[in-house]
């Protein structure tokens, strides 16, 4: 098992027990009698006892994620929502890192627990001392909503940049690692509670998501929304679940038995708690019209397994046990579930006995954390193009020209659910903190983010002819794609509309391009496909960079020149155009993504380009005995300079009918190689992964003639005409 980065540190070398850490034990000593405080005692016995100790009020009260005290029983109050999607949010200084759509990019699940492990290092760090002081707001708590694994099935979708890209495989393994790095791996403790969201069919449309109704096909229910949540229950063994706003085949999914019991509780064993997301249970009868009161919103949420009602809505629990709706001892069930998440935390035990308690608050933002964040976003940026090695560019080159709308803005460095970091290095400050000082950097903005300047007279093209390089930064931000709540530029409530930039950045580098003369190197930060259209033409390179953090501008940097090699990987397909793509409401998953996308795009999923190359050989398979798929393949860095690639294992049927993905991502594997060096690498399929998906959402085994290859990209023209290392290939037989 990967051991923990325990950044347990003791201040002025006493062990620094939190007031709040120790506040539960300071109230064991008032409330001896109580059991709940007994550590001999389960803690099933230990959270029956407090349940059973409180009033029907009391006991409603504790179902919203604003949590009263109880002063008699010794139970502090508590505030459930708390946000880490990318470092920890909302609660004052923390480290940045990049955007989950850019740690998806790296293809690694090592990478992703290890910062998911420092989120949780600084989570506790920040508890420790907010509790100390007698801070228990909202997002001081422990028990984080995140990771998101919706599929990113339309990168119109805002929220997609929250994900780990549109391949089930990619979500479940980059989405597990973090959970367990939140988690903690103690026997009896957990370090953090992640929980997964939204659960289980939602990625837009975000203007209708309090009324939309998401219908979806049995097979693409299983082969495409589900399993990474299957995946995070099942293995990560993840403590939390959030049940979405929209409804799933006609019923809400937070009133849905069949999304909530049937199958997260009793095919996946799930025992954590499940939460609406804020505000969901009210558009039970609000928004879906699916119930008609308050009350039996509120009645059908608890029955179908909602333990936390973030919102408004479970006060009204109190009229649905009045009217016979519910039960006390449903109440009691689904409060216990709730409770032992605070007992697993250690809220009612000594604070020496959790060592999550000594973590010291000189964790946050560290110099080891700020150097985690520079590593995730240097590993998350793809090299799209590169033409006559434009890149990497000498740390002397005498005049480069930076600029753009997005050069130096730290807005695009945060995404959206952030912290707050005094380090933060924009893409201008890391190329101007690289070059040597013999480099005369110029600047100009040259053109606003998403509309035309105001004066006509712009001197910022012209600029470009006196430049060695000119680095042009453009892209989106988080306030033209998110939330519905919080992209505030957003015309469509947080989603898009048309995926290409913005009319005046397109006719900004158009201009440039015309008065260039030397290499232009299109640096394009979004967290969703950009359609570049003609610019990919006119670039000599281009670097997409995501939402890279607080350490973007470093990281970026160390990638232009040379310092490290590129070697992010698309986690999702970049279209050529929205008219590449189906209705967005629709969710069948006909035309969309690599598995399923017949027209050619801009960038294929997988892909991304190095500063050296790679060549894949001596490819073997073998099926054992126990059904599953063993397979080698040899590969060797051809090139000068050391560099990581992404192996992708891809299965394709060669008679594929009109329900069988044509490509299907069966594993990956980051490979480091040496200049020179070859490697050989192994992966071993199961045989429960050797299946597909039919009509009726049934698992069944592949059979037949079968394509496998293993390659950097998804093995398509379109990456062999965008330079991507040539597939090594054999064809298996299945019976």
């Amino acid at each position: 098992m990967r051991k923990l980065i325990t950044n347990i540190k003791l201040a002025s070398g006493i062990a620094l027990f939190s007031l709040s850490a120790a506040s539960y034990a300071s109230q064991a000593h008032k409330h001896a009698e109580h059991i709940w405080f007994d550590e001999n005692l389960s803690f099933e016995q230990r959270s029956a006892a407090l349940v059973a100790a409180m009033s029907s009020e009391e006991k409603i009260a504790q179902l919203s994620e604003k949590t009263p005290a109880i002063a008699r029983l010794g139970l502090n109050e508590y505030v459930w929502w708390n946000e880490a999607l990318h470092g920890v949010a909302r609660n004052g200084r923390a480290t940045i890192f990049p955007q989950i759509i850019g740690l998806a990019a790296s293809f690694d699940d090592d990478l992703a627990f290890r910062m998911a492990d420092a989120i949780s290092t600084e989570a506790r760090a920040k508890y420790n001392l907010n509790q100390q002081h007698g801070n228990r707001s909202q997002y001081t708590g422990l028990t984080f909503w995140s990771p998101n694994v919706n599929i990113f099935r339309d990168p119109r979708w805002g929220r997609g940049q929250e994900t780990s890209g549109e391949s089930p495989l990619l979500n479940a393994r980059i989405g597990g690692a973090f959970v367990k790095g939140m988690q903690g791996d103690h026997p009896k403790y957990l370090k953090t509670s992640a929980a997964a969201k939204h659960f289980g069919v939602h990625s837009g449309p975000e203007a209708e998501r309090h009324s939309f109704d998401a219908r979806a096909s049995a097979k693409d229910l299983y082969e495409t929304y589900l399993p990474a949540f299957e995946s995070l229950i099942t293995d990560a063994k993840v403590t939390g679940l959030m049940c979405a706003y929209n409804a799933v085949d006609g019923v809400p999914a937070c009133a849905s038995e069949f999304l909530l019991d049937e199958l997260a509780k009793k095919q996946w064993g799930f025992d954590g708690y499940i939460v609406s997301d804020c505000g969901a249970l009210y558009d039970i009868h609000h928004g879906h019209k699916y119930k008609k009161t308050e009350a039996e919103a509120a009645a059908v949420a608890l029955q179908t397994g909602v333990n936390l009602n973030c919102g408004f809505t479970y006060p009204a629990l109190a009229d649905a046990l009045k009217q016979g709706l519910i039960d006390e001892k449903l109440i009691d069930e689904k409060l216990q579930e709730l409770l032992m998440i605070r007992f697993r935390l250690g809220f009612f035990d000594k604070p020496e006995s959790n060592p999550y308690n000594d973590v010291s608050i000189d964790v946050v933002n560290s110099q080891e954390h700020i150097a985690l964040a520079r590593e995730v976003a240097q590993k998350s940026i793809v090299l799209l193009k590169n033409d006559n090695n434009t890149l990497p560019l000498k740390k002397d080159i005498k005049v480069p020209y930076v600029t753009g709308p997005f050069a130096s803005s730290s807005d695009v460095l945060m995404a959206n659910y952030y912290g707050i970091s005094g380090n933060m290095v924009t893409i201008l400050e890391g190329i101007a903190n690289k070059l040597s000082m013999t480099s005369s950097l110029n600047y100009r903005m040259g053109a606003l983010p998403f509309h035309e300047n105001l004066n006509p007279l712009n001197w910022a093209p012209m600029v470009a002819k006196t430049a060695d390089a000119t680095i042009a930064v453009v892209g989106i931000s988080a306030d033209m794609e998110g939330e519905e709540v919080d992209a505030i530029a957003s015309q469509h409530k947080g989603d898009r509309v048309d995926i290409s930039l913005p009319k005046n950045q397109v006719d900004y580098i158009k201009t440039i391009a015309k008065n260039k003369t030397g290499p232009l190197i299109l640096v394009v930060a979004s967290g969703s496909p950009v359609a570049l259209g003609e610019l990919h033409d006119l670039a000599d390179a281009v670097l997409q960079v995501w939402y890279p953090g607080e350490q973007g501008g470093n990281a970026v940097a160390d990638v232009i020149f040379g310092d490290i090699n590129p070697s992010g990987h698309l986690p999702l397909t970049f279209p050529k155009s929205v008219e590449q793509l189906p209705d967005y409401s629709d969710y069948s998953m006909v035309g969309r993504t690599y598995k399923f996308m017949q027209k050619e795009p801009l960038y294929p999923f997988g892909f991304g380009l190095s500063y050296t190359e790679f060549k894949y050989s001596q490819l073997q398979a073998e099926l054992q005995k126990n059904g599953a798929l063993s397979v080698s393949v040899n590969i060797s860095n051809t090139g000068e300079v050391a560099g990581e690639d992404v192996a992708q294992v891809y299965l394709a049927p060669t008679e594929a009918d009109k329900q069988e993905a044509l490509y299907v991502l069966k594993d990956f594997k980051r490979v480091a190689l040496e200049a020179g060096q070859s490697k050989t690498l192994r992966f071993e399929i199961p045989a429960d992964k050797l299946t597909r998906i039919n009509m009726q959402g049934k698992k069944i085994k592949l059979s037949g003639k079968y394509k496998l290859y293993v390659a950097n990209a998804l093995p398509s023209k379109r990456s062999q005409a965008l330079g991507a290392s040539k597939a090594a290939s054999r064809i298996v037989y299945f019976k």
